[in-house]
C-alpha cells in the first residue's frame, strides 16, 4: 500500500514538475517592478525590508526613504545604516505619526523632502530597489500630490529599477498602476489585548 502511495504522489509531482517548467520557459522578461505593500495587517515595512536585505544580499546598490518613522530607533536602520551603508542609502525624513506631529505644514514640508530625496535616488540608474516606506499614509493624508507620484513612477523610473511603496490604504490609481500588489489582512494582533510594540518585532 505504502508503495502504491509513493508511485501515484511521484507521478503527480512529475505532472506538475513538467507543467510548471512549461509556464517558466514562456516568462524570461525582466523589468523594474512598482510594488505595493498595503492593507491593515502587520508585515508591510518588514516585507519592504527584507526585500532590501534581498538586494544586499546579491551586491545590488539600494535605498531607504522613510516617510513616517524618521525619529523612532529602528532595528532595520540600525542594521542597514550599521552594516550596509556601503550598499544601501538610508534616509530618515518623517517626524513620527500625524497624531505625534500635529502640524499639517510641518508634515507637508516633511513629506515633500522624503519625495524629492526619492526621486533623486530613484533616477541614480546605479541603485536597483528604492523603498518607499510608509509614503501611502502621506499620500492618503495629501501631503503629497498622487497625480505627481504616479507620473513620474509611470514616466521616469528607470526600466530597470524596483521600486516598493508600503503603508495602509493605497490609493486605487496607484494599485492600478502597480505591477505587483499584496493587501496584508489582519487575523489577529496583539495590541488589541494590551501589548505594546515591542523591538524585534514592530520596530
Amino acid at each position: 500500500m505504502q508503495t502504491d502511495d509513493n508511485a501515484r504522489h511521484a507521478q503527480k509531482m512529475a505532472r506538475i514538475k513538467t507543467a510548471r517548467d512549461k509556464m517558466m520557459q514562456q516568462k524570461q522578461g525582466e523589468k523594474g517592478l512598482v510594488i505595493v505593500h498595503t492593507g491593515k495587517g502587520k508585515g508591510k515595512s518588514s516585507s519592504g525590508f527584507g526585500m532590501i536585505l534581498r538586494c544586499i544580499a546579491h551586491g545590488m546598490p539600494c535605498a531607504v526613504v522613510q516617510f513616517i518613522k524618521g525619529a523612532w530607533d529602528t532595528g532595520e536602520r540600525r542594521l542597514l545604516t550599521g552594516h550596509f551603508g556601503d550598499l544601501c542609502q538610508f534616509h530618515a525624513m518623517g517626524e513620527g505619526f500625524t497624531w505625534e506631529t500635529q502640524d499639517r505644514a510641518r508634515d507637508i514640508a516633511a513629506a515633500r523632502a522624503g519625495w524629492d530625496k526619492a526621486k533623486a535616488l530613484i533616477r541614480d540608474p546605479a541603485i536597483r530597489m528604492v523603498l518607499l516606506d510608509e509614503i501611502n499614509i502621506a499620500l492618503r493624508y495629501d501631503y503629497l500630490d498622487l497625480d505627481e507620484v504616479l507620473a513620474f513612477l509611470r514616466d521616469e523610473k528607470p526600466v530597470m529599477t524596483h521600486v516598493v511603496l508600503t503603508g495602509r490604504n493605497a490609493k486605487p490609481e496607484l494599485i492600478a498602476l502597480a505591477d505587483l500588489v499584496t493587501e496584508m489582512e489582519q487575523v489577529k494582533h496583539p495590541f488589541r489585548d494590551g501589548i505594546k510594540a515591542q523591538a524585534g518585532v514592530e520596530f
